[in-house]
């Protein structure tokens, strides 16, 4: 019978988010599959847990995954992590989770910390509806694709970046999606330094300009307005003002939103949203 592939989160920073479950799944497994076996060493011994690693990470993917399947085919089981984080995520597990569901082998997350999901959390910026864009490409030209794509993104953007990097990232951002486009830029979560800055693309990148920045960083980005519908009605703005409740939206602040994005008249449109709740 084949064994199981475990994807363990661990700590992003803090190791005060180590859960139980993690620790015991670290502890049963046969070997662990680490991104980094230097980086997940240090974990082990703080958890003083002995195991055996196997290096997996993105220039060994087709090698060390085959190695990794055999044994979990033979009924070995298996951790993978990363060296902070949800493995698979933005993250060459993937592959190795493509190849164990190919051959029936059975997965199992471990839930734990996730730096996207966090920052998307503290952005203050719209979460009913949001796409996860990982690195943007350090080739010019594909970078230049992928931002003109976002240019009629309406969902919330997330990005990682590096710091070395950052600056240029936002100029690139900011000339694709404009200066008055709002941005949470979160670095270092769950750690010492942790610091969240809510501002625009324009200021985001005339300050990290200026000011060499410091540590990891995920950027949460504000998706573009609706194009306005023509001929839109009252009813139509009842629908979008529905949608945008449910996704968490109150509903005197999807009534102001809709009413802009139709050019519908907003005492109108509330009356209308009012009476349709009262005879529900």
């Amino acid at each position: 019978m084949a064994g199981t592939l475990y994807l363990v989160a661990t700590p992003i920073g803090n190791l005060g988010d180590i859960s139980r479950r993690m620790v015991e799944t670290l502890e049963e497994v046969d070997f662990i599959a680490a991104e980094d076996t230097r980086v997940t060493v240090r974990l082990l011994n703080h958890l003083g847990i002995k195991k055996q690693q196997v290096p997996y990470h993105r220039h060994n993917t087709q090698q060390k995954g085959d190695q990794i399947l055999e044994r979990l085919l033979a009924g070995e089981s298996c951790a993978l992590v990363t060296d902070a984080g949800t493995p698979a995520v933005s993250d060459p597990g993937e592959e190795l989770v493509a190849l164990c569901a190919a051959h029936g082998v059975t997965v199992i997350a471990i839930p734990g910390p996730c730096a996207l999901i966090n920052a998307l959390a503290l952005s203050g910026l719209p979460t009913g509806r949001f796409t996860f864009e990982g690195f943007l490409a350090m080739n010019k030209k594909n970078r230049r694709v992928h931002l003109k794509a976002l240019e009629v993104e309406e969902r919330t953007m997330i990005f990682y970046e590096a710091p070395h990097k950052l600056p240029t990232t936002l100029i690139d951002l900011r000339d694709a999606l404009g200066q008055q486009r709002r941005i949470a830029l979160c670095r270092e979560l769950t750690k010492l330094h942790e610091e969240v800055r809510r501002t625009t693309l324009g200021e985001a990148a005339t300050y990290y300009t200026a000011n060499s920045p410091k540590g990891e960083f995920v950027l949460v980005v504000e998706g573009c307005s609706p194009k306005p519908e023509e001929g839109a009605t009252l009813e139509d703005g009842l629908e979008r003002v529905d949608i945008l409740c449910q996704e968490g939206t109150t509903m005197r602040d999807a009534v102001r939103q809709v009413s802009k994005e139709l050019d519908l008249p907003r005492k109108a449109l509330y009356d209308l949203v009012v009476s349709h709740r009262d005879t529900e």
